[in-house]
């Protein structure tokens, strides 16, 4: 009966040290170790993580909207370049041979029309005296048939008096004679005459047809000056096609790409050198669309890369476009930002943070900290050696912060980090490395 009494003595002990729900455990049972830290005051505030890509401020593939075999590239991938600075040229020998022959025309159209300039006013005038001259001799002639058909009036009155005369014995014949001789003197000269005012007219109207040639050297000027237009425009089309024969750097910047070598034809608009300008650079984001309330103009921003592991980049979003990327759901974000010493390369993949909620004065934890359960999240601390399960309500979370509120939770307080599966409210406990817990009582 002794030893019966003594067993159940045992037994009953064991279970006082496990009431309250089995909260406790024995007084023989080893504490669990657990680690520590304190809660702390600080500002936390949650990040949208966005996919990017680095991309030139400027890139252009250049090429000449000519043909020709490539006659040199003077530059190498890697090669830093200044703007206006000669790249690769085309084979413009042919070219020049056609400007000088279009120079040489150039120099015939001049001369035509210097030489039409000068001989115009020569022949105007000459034109004008021509028929000042045969309006007089018209005027001339028209007179002396008037004055000849007056002239054989009078002979013929004399004639005819004469005859009269002569009948009645008043006139001697020899004086008829004479009176008849000069009555037909004066018809062969009023015929004379009349066949002259022909001639005269139609002299007049030859000068006055050379007053029209006026016109005609007016336009042959015309002419000659639109030659020498059109000669001018195929020695300027020439000079430019000479020009499109040289490749230049359109901005300063490093070449990305040799894509022909000399003696390689190349056909219009076929790419020989490519150019990128990155002492400046864009960051290109893919913003979702439920994520657009939080990214605008203005917005600042961190981006990091694993190609540059340990740096994480400060920008401010630069533009937002409005219509998603095609294919998607996403819009472009960008930041501009200045790139010293050439580190953000081109196609180099990043991850863009923004944030996208933020508490100030905060009581934070480490996110290890909280425990889900189904009466809700609690974090423990250390009260006299063991640990105390306390509610709280969790705010903003980050990958490893946790804001906590409620009774009794302040900052400096203990909180358990890293725990058994065993612990349990009210179990003893003790810091792993034999470190205080700092406080025997959070009250």
């Amino acid at each position: 009966m002794k030893v019966r009494g003594l067993a159940l003595l045992a037994v009953g002990t064991l279970l006082a040290g496990c009431g309250g729900g089995g909260k406790t455990a024995g007084p023989g049972a080893a504490p669990l170790a657990v680690d520590v830290t304190t809660a702390k005051r600080q500002d936390i505030a949650t990040t949208i993580a966005l996919d990017g890509q680095i991309a030139p401020l400027q890139q252009s593939t250049l090429s000449s909207t000519q043909s020709g075999t490539v006659a040199a590239v003077y530059v190498n991938e890697g090669d830093v370049v200044r703007s206006g600075q000669l790249l690769a040229q085309l084979d413009d020998s042919q070219l020049r041979a056609t400007l000088a022959a279009d120079q040489a025309t150039v120099s015939q159209s001049q001369a035509k029309l210097l030489g039409s300039n000068v001989q115009a006013p020569i022949s105007s005038t000459q034109y004008t005296t021509n028929a000042r001259t045969a309006e007089q001799n018209l005027e001339a002639a028209r007179n002396r048939v008037s004055t000849d058909e007056a002239a054989l009036r009078n002979a013929q009155l004399v004639y005819h008096s004469n005859q009269q005369l002569v009948a009645q014995g008043y006139v001697a014949q020899t004086t008829a004679e004479q009176a008849r001789a000069t009555y037909i003197a004066a018809v062969q000269e009023l015929n004379n005459a009349r066949q002259a005012l022909p001639a005269a007219e139609a002299a007049l109207r030859s000068a006055q047809s050379g007053l029209n040639q006026t016109q005609v050297d007016q336009a042959t000027i015309a002419q000659n000056r639109a030659a020498l237009a059109q000669a001018e425009a195929d020695v300027q089309l020439t000079q430019t096609q000479i020009t499109q024969s040289a490749i230049y750097a359109p901005f300063g910047g490093v070449v990305t790409q040799r894509l022909l070598d000399p003696g390689a034809f190349a056909g219009p608009n076929q790419p020989i050198v490519q150019v990128s300008q990155i002492d400046t650079v864009y960051i290109n984001a893919n913003v979702p669309d439920e994520d657009l309330g939080y990214v605008h103009e203005g917005t600042l921003a961190n981006f990091t890369s694993q190609s540059l592991p340990g740096r994480t980049f400060l920008g401010k979003i630069f533009a937002v476009n409005a219509i998603p990327t095609s294919g998607t759901l996403s819009y472009r974000a960008r930041i501009r930002e200045s790139n010293p010493g050439d580190v953000l390369r081109g196609g180099m993949l990043v991850t863009v943070n923004v944030q996208k909620e933020r508490h100030p004065n905060a009581t934070v934890v480490p996110l290890t900290s909280v425990v889900q359960a189904d009466a809700g999240p609690s974090i423990y601390t250390i009260v006299d050696g063991k640990a105390k399960a306390i509610p709280v309500e969790v705010g903003l979370q980050t990958d490893t912060l946790a804001e906590v509120r409620g009774s009794g939770i302040h900052p400096g307080m203990v909180v358990i980090t890293a725990r058994p599966d065993a612990l349990q409210d009210g179990s003893q406990v003790a810091i792993s490395g034999g470190a205080s817990p700092g406080a025997k009582s959070t009250h």
